[in-house]
């Protein structure tokens, strides 16, 4: 162990470690060189080559310690010595024996070298090379190992998923004693790797097996490797994990890890997210490249959830420019902050603007002029917006028109509106706003060279208010956790997925389209808030009470994610349907708006109520939201449209 320790310690000083590595790697290329000739003439090298070997091995070293030098291999960690290393180790020796037959063909004719030795040279220097690395990543090892056993130190740990990811992390927390981790094995479903040695480290069973591998190896702590398991599978590990008192860590996927490789680093906490069910997006990323890679690009509401992770998304297209707009000061300050730390190669215009106001758009819209406009902006919470409809159809019905009228009259290419679950036969005037909003986009895509379309989903996991950050912080709080009903349900994706699906779907559009995100299935909200406080540590209804506060002004035991009528077709993209683009009557849509102005003008508030009524008739307020209004209801024609096809 000594010597371990005294090798170890050489290679980590840094000009030691540098001379170590030319002077053992000098003696590498001569010892191959010398031992090709012994093995070419079986252990005795002729008199009459003695002269050939000494006048060769000086302008051997020099050129193969060049091509190393060139190539990197005089530096580095050994230690971590990989597969690709191996393939620069083979052309490092094979462009330096190249090296040396160039050099003989300019030699004295005298000076003559058999073929094989050339090649018997190559061969050993290659092994000799790789072999060395490899022993000194087993010493480092080694090391580690020994290390972890004097310190008596770290949580024994099972790693689920014995694949790639699982074993990056049980070679990094060999490597490094800080970690205090000791893995005693790996489960996993696969039969093919099962009583299988990966890293050293044993497969001990299947996930089926982990509470009683978990008790019989005194097992502490669980890592999970996403890959490795289904999310019905997760729960279970999960709940497992809770009653048997042990950490339980996830790996993400690598593709959620950006710019970097898969570490330890990334390992945490099983979130809700998690155990969602949901597949990874798989995007076409060339078609929408084609739309926003060197465009000047709008989004609106670009402080918001949606509107910052559409503008994180965007950036990595590499657009012309983006201009961000939003009302509020703060986070738009935030998200500039943010973009021009990680992205400092976009040019980025914030734009402090409220689209209400028509005159401050159209001026946003002429100094940017913008080719792509996503339209984000918009109030959202249901409660809230029974309490504030006026305002709420002004921002999310006027601003919406404000904005499509811009986007037409400059002549954008792409305008891609965000809508909702809640436009389906609403119940809050909110959903009513945003469906209003949709019918307005639609029409005037049939009169305008922008292509309108319009991206609708259910509920975004941790967006700013919503269900997921409201129980966390209930359940900081000791509870109680407060759920509306113990029926409803709601449809749920990460902010990430439903940004890269609006991404794909404004490619995919022709004008006039809706389309629909797969929303995977209703998650139960009671389910969700128990889960929820398992992943905490606590049990549900015993050290969290969960609290039923009855449904508030507005909102549904369910949503619905289609009208009955509207006909819908496949995309080309597995996780994006489309709907069958409505005709309106262009003459009745304009007297509406314009008397649904009017009455904001003066905070005519069953005036408005009425025209809502009459731009959207499935509109049925529940108990709370506005006044009924006049009974009578005008129902504007709508005329069937063939489907048109996204792809």
């Amino acid at each position: 162990m000594k010597a371990i320790s005294i090798i170890d310690s050489l290679l980590n000083r840094d000009p030691a470690r540098k001379a170590a590595i030319v002077l053992t790697q000098l003696f590498v290329v001569a010892f191959s060189f010398f031992l090709a000739f012994l093995v070419r003439f079986d252990g005795q090298i002729p008199p009459n080559y003695l002269p050939v070997f000494i006048s060769l091995i000086v302008p051997l070293i020099i050129l193969r310690l060049m091509v190393f030098w060139q190539m990197g291999l005089l530096s580095g960690w050994w230690s971590y010595v990989s597969l690709p290393d191996l393939g620069k180790i083979g052309r490092a020796v094979l462009f330096g024996s190249a090296a040396l037959a160039l050099y003989l063909l300019l030699a004295p004719p005298s000076l003559v070298l058999p073929r094989s030795i050339l090649m018997l040279d190559a061969i050993f220097c290659f092994l000799f090379v790789i072999g060395l690395r490899v022993a000194c990543r087993r010493l480092r090892e080694i090391h580690s190992e020994q290390k972890k056993v004097d310190t008596c130190a770290g949580h024994r740990t099972l790693i689920i998923g014995a694949g790639a990811l699982g074993q990056m992390i049980a070679r990094e927390v060999r490597l490094d004693p800080r970690l205090h981790t000791q893995v005693v094995g790996y489960l996993d479903d696969d039969p093919q790797r099962l009583k299988q040695h990966f890293q050293g480290i044993p497969v001990l069973g299947t996930t089926n097996d982990l509470k009683k591998i978990a008790r019989s190896c005194e097992v502490k702590q669980v890592i999970i490797s996403e890959r490795a398991v289904a999310p019905k599978k997760l729960k279970e590990i999960a709940n497992t994990c809770q009653k048997e008192s042990l950490i339980s860590k996830i790996l993400p996927a690598m593709g959620d890890i950006i710019n970097g490789k898969v570490s330890i680093q990334h390992i945490r906490d099983i979130q809700i997210e998690d155990l969602l069910g949901r597949k990874p997006v798989e995007l076409e990323v060339d078609e929408i490249a084609r739309y926003l890679t060197g465009k000047r690009i709008v989004v609106t509401g670009a402080g918001g959830s949606i509107g910052s992770e559409i503008c994180r998304q965007i950036a990595t297209f590499a657009p012309a420019r983006i201009a961000l707009i939003e009302n509020a000061e703060t986070p738009l300050f935030q998200i500039e902050k943010e973009l021009r730390e990680h992205f400092p190669a976009v040019e980025l215009q914030p734009i402090l603007c409220d689209v209400r106001e028509r005159s401050r758009v159209e001026a946003a819209f002429t100094s940017f002029r913008p080719e792509v406009v996503f339209h984000a902006a918009a109030y959202k919470h249901v409660p809230l917006s029974e309490a504030n409809s006026e305002e709420v159809v002004r921002n999310n019905v006027l601003g919406s028109k404000n904005i499509a009228d811009a986007a037409h009259a400059f002549g954008a290419d792409h305008f891609v509106m965000i809508s909702t679950d809640k436009a389906v036969n609403p119940t809050n005037i909110m959903g009513a706003t945003k469906r209003a909003a949709e019918i307005y986009v639609q029409d005037l895509a049939l009169r305008s060279r922008t292509k309108f379309v319009t991206v609708r989903f259910g509920n975004v996991l941790g967006s700013n208010g919503s269900v997921v950050p409201t129980f966390r912080d209930q359940i900081r709080k000791g509870g109680p956790i407060t759920v509306t009903h113990p029926e409803v349900t709601r449809f749920f994706m990460t902010i990430p997925e439903a940004v890269q699906l609006v991404l794909q779907a404004g490619s995919m559009g022709m004008g006039g389209e809706i389309f629909l995100l797969d929303m995977g299935e209703p998650v139960s909200i009671v389910h969700l808030a128990e889960e929820m406080i398992r992943l905490s540590g606590l049990r549900p209804h015993e050290d969290i009470e969960v609290v039923f506060t009855g449904l508030r002004p507005g909102e549904k035991l369910y949503e619905e994610l289609m009208l009955a009528g509207e006909g819908v077709a496949p995309t080309s993209h597995e996780k994006i349907r489309v709907f069958n683009a409505a005709r309106y009557d262009s003459q009745m849509l304009a007297s509406q708006m314009d008397r649904l102005h009017k009455a904001l003008k003066v905070m005519d508030r069953e005036r408005i109520h009425t025209v809502i009524r009459e731009l959207v008739p499935e509109y049925k307020p529940s108990c709370g939201s506005l006044p009924s209004g006049s009974d009578r209801v005008v129902i504007f024609p709508i005329l069937p449209r063939t489907a048109m096809n996204p792809s």
